[in-house]
């Protein structure tokens, strides 16, 4: 028996030490969340990918600056005895050497002097993608950061339901143990006593709707942050007060056009777009090369030639572009054209959301207050009623409804903090102000 009782007793203990490594616990501050979230981004990895490639695309540009050498060399076995027929005055082809081989070898440069500007184009135009690529990336890390926060208050907010219903489940449930014995004494009538269960009763039921928001809530943000998927977390109860106070909506509108990282990519990508125009345009220019050249041969018995060296000066033009259409010209144009009207859009759309925000912003503070009025309410209405019941002057309807009531207001206290606190976070990402750690 003894045995069997000390194998229990170390199963317990195993198993308990399972389910805690399975429950692990970690205490973030919302920063630390942003943080995580933004290091462990997929959608920063591919960000991170399209920098690269833009870099890339800009050293391609630069590499179009520099010099070309190419370098060629051949050799040829001939099986069949050619037929050489010199035209040269004086000189007789009968009896020629044989010739069974050839060796051929060429070494060409060429230095770019002159391509109407296409070169330099392409160099800077590649330089404004590569910044508008990195100014993009700082725009997600901002919309990750709201994310992160939006999350971590649903959280935040589903901890807290479940900290204010557990405490009233508790006073609910001494409330029915009292009634009970009030009912077994002749006190109260059962009906009433039934009333108060099925008060408790609800109060379970909003319980389990709390944890169950609370655990999708965990399970959200354990993704967001890469955290393994069974690591529940613990967050700051000091959230709730790190919104500032809200200055005027045109001090909003200013930093939104200071600071909107999608704004100022897209200036970037309409400064490449008018170098891209001006390129299409050198398309109808020539272009100029320093050329410069080697050329070696050898045919045995018949012809060796080395040191033929060559320097010169090359022009390329296309002629056919005196008849044909500049498409190029015109598709740049029209990236151009959708720039322009893209921007005035991206401005228009930054004016509504900043103003949105800023009323909600404003919105979520005022409710604070009228729910903090409500509480107050609710709890002295609380506590009257249960003194009018305790005295008999109140039925124990009023008193269950005044419960009720009380338990609503003091949740919603609470809410409404939090989500004045994400709607101020939510106005500074409108305004691409709000701050990464």
């Amino acid at each position: 028996m003894k045995r069997i009782n000390n194998s229990v007793i170390a199963l317990s203990l195993f198993a308990g030490m399972v389910y805690t490594h399975a429950q692990e616990k970690k205490q973030l501050t919302l920063d630390e969340a942003v943080q995580l979230g933004i290091q462990n981004s997929k959608s920063l990895k591919i960000d991170a990918a399209k920098i690269e490639e833009a870099t890339a695309d800009l050293l391609e540009a630069k590499n179009r600056q520099l010099p070309e050498l190419k370098v060629s060399g051949s050799y040829m076995y001939l099986p069949i005895k050619p037929t050489v027929d010199l035209k040269l005055p004086g000189v007789s082809s009968a009896g020629g050497p044989e010739v069974h081989q050839v060796a051929f070898g060429s070494a060409n440069l060429s230095i770019p002097l002159y391509s109407g500007g296409k070169i330099k184009y392409g160099i800077q135009s590649a330089k404004y993608l590569v910044e508008a690529s990195k100014l993009s990336t700082e725009n997600d890390k901002i919309a990750i950061a709201y994310n992160v926060a939006q999350a971590y208050n649903n959280l935040f907010k589903a901890n807290q339901s479940i900290k204010v219903l557990e405490e009233n489940l508790t006073a609910s449930q001494k409330r029915d143990e009292t009634f009970l014995k009030l009912e077994n004494n002749g006190v109260i009538a059962r009906n009433d006593r039934l009333k108060a269960n099925l008060q408790t009763s609800n109060i379970e039921l909003q319980l389990l709707e709390a944890k169950n928001n609370y655990n999708i809530a965990n399970i959200n943000m354990d993704l967001l942050l890469g955290l393994p998927d069974a690591t529940e977390i613990e967050v700051d109860q000091n959230y709730i007060d790190e919104s500032d106070d809200v200055k005027t909506v045109d001090f909003y509108l200013n930093a939104a056009r200071e600071n909107r990282k999608d704004l100022q990519a897209l200036d970037q990508q309409r400064k490449a777009a008018q170098l891209g125009t001006k390129s299409a345009k050198a398309e109808n220019l020539p272009s100029i090369a320093l050329t410069g050249g080697y050329v070696a041969a050898d045919i045995p018995k018949f012809l060796t030639v080395y040191n033929a060296v060559n320097v010169g000066v090359g022009i390329s033009y296309n002629l056919s572009n005196l008849w044909k259409e500049n498409s190029a010209l015109k598709q740049s144009q029209a990236r151009e054209m959708q720039l322009s009207a893209t921007n005035d859009l991206l401005n228009d759309n930054i004016k509504l959301d900043v103003n949105r925000e800023y009323q909600n912003s404003d919105y979520s503070k005022k409710r604070i207050a009228v729910f903090e009025k409500s509480a107050e309410q609710a709890n002295e209405n609380y506590r009257i009623t249960k003194n009018k019941y305790d005295n008999g002057l109140a039925t124990m309807t009023e008193l269950l409804d005044a419960d009720a009531a009380q338990i609503s207001a003091n949740v919603g206290v609470i809410n409404a903090k939090a989500d004045a606190a994400l709607a101020y976070r939510k106005l500074l990402q409108t305004t691409g102000t709000l701050t990464i750690k």
